[in-house]
Parts: C-alpha cells; structure tokens; sequence
C-alpha cells in the first residue's frame, strides 16, 4: 500500500509546518529549560483548530481523518515534543466524550476541548496499575443521584491545566455489568485535588502529576458510557492514542535528522565538511530510512482507521517501531555533534529526553510486542 498524500494533507503539512516553525519552534528551548507550561502555544493552536481535528464539526473540530491528525501531530511535535504531547492527550480525552458521550456531554465538555478553550486529561494510571490497567485500586459508589469517587492516579499528562478529566474506576459488580466504569471530572470538584507534579527527563513543559480523589462527589449524569464499560472505552481510546504517540515520535525523529543534517553540512574535519565521511553520511543514511518505514507503519494505521477497518494491530506496530526509531535517531543525531551535542547549547540532547517517553507513554514498547505477537500468534 502506497501512501502518496492528497492534495489536502499535503496542503495541511506545509500548514502546520509553517506555522510550528515561526510561532512553536522558537519557544521550545525555553520551554523546556524554564519547565513553562507553553499557554501562548496551545492558544495559538486553538486558533489554528488543531486541538480537536477528528472530532465532528458540531462539536467543535475540524472534522478531518485520522491521517490529518497524524501529520498536524508528527509537524508540530516536530518543533516541540511538549506542545504535541500537550495537545494529543487532550485528543485522547476529546475521543472519549466523542465515543461515549450522550450529547448533553458533548455539548458541554467536548466542544471546548476541541475549539482549545478548556484542556482535557486523561487518568488511567496507578500508582500499582500502569501496563496492567486491570490492577485499578481506585473506587467510584453510588449514593443517590451522585458516585463518590476515591483513589489516586498517577503520571497524567495536563495535570492541572486541564479542566475536565476522564478517569477510570472500579464500581461495584452487578450480575450483568462488570468491570470498572469511566467518569468525567471537573476541575475544582469538592475532594479533586492536583497533587505532586512530576519532575520529569524531558517534555519539561508539559505538567505531569497525580490526582487525588477523597469522597469526591460527582453529578450521577457524569457517568461516561455503559457502567462497566470504562476499561474497554479506555483501551478504544489507546488504540488511536498509540497513532498519535507513533506521530509524536516521528516528529522527534525528524527534528533530530533535520539537526544532524544541518550540523553535519556546516561542521569540518581534516578539511571537509564531516557529511562527507562515509561513516556520518551512513548514520544520515540510516536516520532517514528508519523514519520513512517508521511514517509508512503510521500512516497505514492512521489509514485503516479512516477507512473504518480493524487497526489495533498495525497501531500497536507504529507505536513500538517508531518508538524505538526516535530513541535510535535522537542517540545518533547526539553521536553526529559530538562534544557538541552533550551540551545543551544544541538541542540534541533534548531530542533524547524526549524520545524516550515514547517507548514508556500509552503503553511500554513490551506490550506493544505483546499486542502485536497475540494478533500474529492468534
């Protein structure tokens, strides 16, 4: 399957591009060092409606495919993994009002996540449930016309930016419903607190915390989806989610080859530009075939879900390959600067920090191999 972009999505790259290289790009070292969530940016990026591009334009988006959502988050992770990480974990929470969501709850929480006006954040994580999502220690009652909710949840991306989290908790067992259930937070709720915010490797701009959950009180009509439902809602979800953090890596990939080049072009040795020694121009070589395979592996995923055919397969497939073609791109774009690109004057060893979030977020590169060998083996 060939993936020779339409006049449309091509126009959209350049797009996006243009815009992340003058307004987001130029902010991202700072971002970083200062650990500044980038409010500036993601209002820029409302503005240019890339917060909700899949979701239906009566509620707010841009109601474009999947494979437009992969590029605009591959160009501008491009400039700043922060901001791309930012913006696809409000898409996380925005799929899943737009999956589950009766349409009082689109209405009120969907559209302003997807125009950019509030942030959404989505909490699975545990402190002992994280790849084993089934481990969920946090509890949700109900008492009359509301679910009391308790527990804590841990390494939530847009901790406390966002105004509305979707969150995932046990409910009690009925004959017909088992499983957790899903539920819609606001901000501010009476027993919802912020806790400790994460001092992280890389992505020093994004706020990564803990939310804590004492006999908090929830609107009975906050219930998300089918009660019992809330793991599989949750896993729907991850399935795109891991198409948009394979996005997010090939725009780390690409930075970090755009980088080597440039360096590699201008910087000399033993009287020549370094880009002409053999073993240099064969990392550049490497860099930029691994980030082709690892595009076309997200690109087809992105296209089985527009086509509405099964993806949880090829997804799985781009998150672990690209994943791991960052990590690999980001060492050797560091290895291409030498000296130079241990320090922080190049921003080389920033794709580094950054790329390895990949391999952990939305599901380790294990269980992506775990996902994957189970459709092969059957």
């Amino acid at each position: 399957m060939a993936f020779l972009l339409g006049e449309d999505h091509e126009l959209l790259r350049k797009t996006v591009r243009e815009f992340a290289e003058k307004e987001i790009a130029p902010r991202a070292k700072e971002v970083d060092e200062k650990h500044e969530f980038p409010w500036d940016n993601v209002k820029r990026c409302a503005e240019m409606n890339l917060m909700g591009i899949t979701i239906a334009e009566e509620y707010g988006g841009a109601g474009s495919d999947m494979l437009s959502r992969a590029i605009t988050l591959e160009e501008i992770s491009r400039a700043s993994a922060t901001v791309g990480i930012i913006l696809g974990a409000n898409g996380l929470v925005c799929d899943c009002v737009e999956y589950a969501g009766t349409d009082e709850q689109k209405k009120k929480y969907l559209i302003p996540m997807a125009k950019g006006e509030k942030l959404g954040a989505f909490g699975l994580t545990e402190p002992n449930a994280g790849s084993d999502a089934g481990g969920l220690q946090s509890t949700a009652v109900r008492d009359g016309d509301s679910w009391v909710i308790n527990g804590s949840k841990c390494f939530i991306t847009n901790c406390g930016p966002a105004e509305y989290y979707v969150i995932v908790a046990k409910t009690p067992e009925e004959p017909d419903v088992k499983g957790p259930s899903a539920f819609i937070v606001e901000k501010g709720t009476p027993g919802f607190t912020i806790g400790r915010l994460e001092d992280k490797m890389g992505l020093n701009g994004s706020a990564t915390g803990d939310l804590i959950f004492s006999d908090c009180r929830v609107p009975a009509a906050n219930l998300l989806g089918k009660l019992g439902r809330g793991l599989a809602l949750a896993l729907q979800a991850l399935d795109r989610g891991r198409i948009c953090v394979a996005s997010m890596a090939n725009g780390n990939s690409q930075a970090a080859l755009d980088a080597a080049v440039a360096f590699a072009k201008q910087r000399k040795t033993f009287g020549k530009p370094i880009a002409a020694h053999q073993v240099i121009s064969f990392y550049l070589a490497e860099m930029a075939t691994k980030l082709e395979a690892a595009r076309c592996l997200t690109y087809r995923a992105a296209s089985l879900n527009d086509a509405g055919m099964p993806f949880g397969k090829e997804a799985a497939m781009a998150k672990y390959y690209c994943a791991e073609v960052s990590v690999w791109c980001a060492d050797k774009c560091i290895q291409i600067h030498g000296g130079y690109g241990y320090t922080k004057n190049f921003p080389a060893e920033r794709y580094l920090r950054e790329a390895k979030l990949w391999e952990i977020g939305e599901g380790t590169s294990e269980i992506q191999k775990m996902v994957i060998s189970r459709y092969v083996i059957g």
